[in-house]
């Protein structure tokens, strides 16, 4: 199998203070934290999303593997709907001394270029900040971090970058050269 090289970047906020906002987004769009841990539907929002962009690090994951991860204490997935249907979704990971990871972000091919992007990232970065309001028995957020590669959306790093996080560390790796597993054939346009 061939490789390619993959440049992640990390990127942060110190201080509630950094995030910028982003306008909401024309049209009835909604975010709603999915309070209930379902593998099923934290797998579908991954696949959707990122079935494009070769997010595989998750598609072998067992069903009993999603339950123990969503059932960590403060994991939350929040998810954009347009017109009831989901369109992209933000997970945030604790971590000790009061980190918060945005583990995964994104959209459903057919609603990016819509401006709700900037959006829920907006939306998933103050939940980021405010955790702890949620879940007493967890640090208040100190810090909230990200990462994003070569492989995702052409737009990822300035979305980003326009909700104020600054840029801390940047790696490249080989890796290897997997073709995108889906969502399914003929789905979006190339």
């Amino acid at each position: 199998m061939s490789s390619v090289p993959v440049t992640t970047w990390s990127l942060e906020q110190t201080s509630p203070a950094d995030l910028l906002p982003a306008a909401a987004p024309d049209g009835d769009v909604r975010i709603v934290r999915a309070e209930v841990p379902s593998p099923e539907f934290s797998r579908f929002l991954y696949t959707s999303v990122g079935g494009d962009i070769r997010w595989t690090d998750r598609l072998g994951w067992t069903y009993a593997r999603w339950r123990e991860y969503l059932e960590e204490a403060g994991v939350e997935t929040w998810v954009a709907y347009v017109r009831g249907t989901p369109a992209g979704y933000v997970e945030l990971e604790p971590q000790d001394e009061g980190v918060v990871e945005i583990a995964y972000f994104g959209l459903v091919p057919a609603f990016r270029g819509r401006r709700i992007g900037g959006h829920l990232l907006a939306y998933g970065t103050a939940r980021a900040w405010d955790l702890a309001e949620r879940r007493p028995e967890r640090t208040p957020t100190k810090r909230v971090w990200l990462h994003t590669c070569s492989k995702d959306g052409e737009h990822a790093m300035a979305n980003y970058q326009r909700r104020g996080f600054k840029l801390f560390d940047t790696r490249v790796e080989l890796e290897p050269d997997v073709t995108t597993p889906g969502p399914w054939p003929g789905a979006y346009p190339a």
